[in-house]
């Protein structure tokens, strides 16, 4: 018996490594699995690796960021499979490293769009089928960067910390309806995108900086996710658990 036996899971940037990891698991312990990207080849692939490790899976080319691209997919997820019993919101974009001054109103404006509005949009659309079905589980991605001042990524931590307020509303609108929302904040996890950001050097400090002295893995993220979609967290709700490696409880900085 898995532990999503029977659910149908939509996963947004589960083209991406750590959202990718998500998907997999999610559909070896026996989820449905809808994998929402905005890059083809790259949902394709994980949809090919879940089909050969003996899952279900269908990629639907969403950009987060439009309303018609969400709507559509979540009208697509329902006609294939039936309903949506729980959905990770992971699609995101990179902070874009610049001073609060300097960043430019257009790439304000992407990270919004992408990071928040995005995160929005998946709540706004797969709430009332949820409530069709009488619940589920909803985890959204947020970042240490939204609860530390990091210089450099003012208005990524803004979106990532509008994740978490919208996410605690969005509990005390619908939890009391057998809708869970959680977050996860993330910090540093070894992705091949934290190589291409960071310096051999920048990645050494940022493991030095964690109690263990090692990055987070995308399969970590994973199974606090599952976690958080089976039933086995059905008294969690409203929460944001960090997954840091002990950086917040030590009071580092990941800069």
């Amino acid at each position: 018996m898995g532990r999503l036996d029977g659910r149908v899971a939509v996963i947004t940037g589960a083209g991406g490594e750590l959202m990718r990891a998500a998907a997999i698991l999610f559909a070896k312990e026996g989820a449905k699995i809808v994998v929402a990207d905005l890059v083809p080849e790259s949902g394709d692939n994980t949809v090919s690796m879940i089909r050969e490790a003996g899952g279900e899976a269908v990629f639907i080319n969403t950009n987060v960021s439009k309303a018609d691209d969400v709507r559509s997919m979540v009208k697509e997820a329902v006609a294939r499979y039936g309903r949506i019993d729980a959905l990770v919101s992971g699609a995101g974009i990179a902070p874009s490293e610049v001073s609060t001054v300097d960043c430019a109103e257009d790439v304000f404006d992407k990270i919004l769009a992408v990071n928040l509005k995005g995160v929005w949009l998946g709540m706004k659309y797969v709430i009332p089928e949820m409530l069709k079905t009488g619940g589920g589980s909803i985890v959204n991605i947020a970042s240490i960067g939204a609860h530390r001042g990091v210089p450099g990524i003012a208005i990524y931590s803004a979106a990532k910390g509008g994740i978490i307020s919208m996410s605690r509303v969005a509990h005390v609108e619908y939890g009391s309806r057998n809708i869970r929302i959680n977050c996860i904040s993330p910090g540093p996890i070894a992705t091949e995108l934290l190589k291409r950001h960071h310096s051999a050097e920048e990645i050494k400090q940022l493991t030095r900086v964690t109690t263990r002295g090692r990055l987070g893995s995308p399969e970590e993220v994973a199974s606090l996710a599952l976690f958080l979609a089976s039933s086995e967290s059905s008294h969690v709700m409203g929460q944001t658990i960090i997954m840091d490696g002990g950086m917040e409880a030590d009071g580092h900085v990941a800069s």
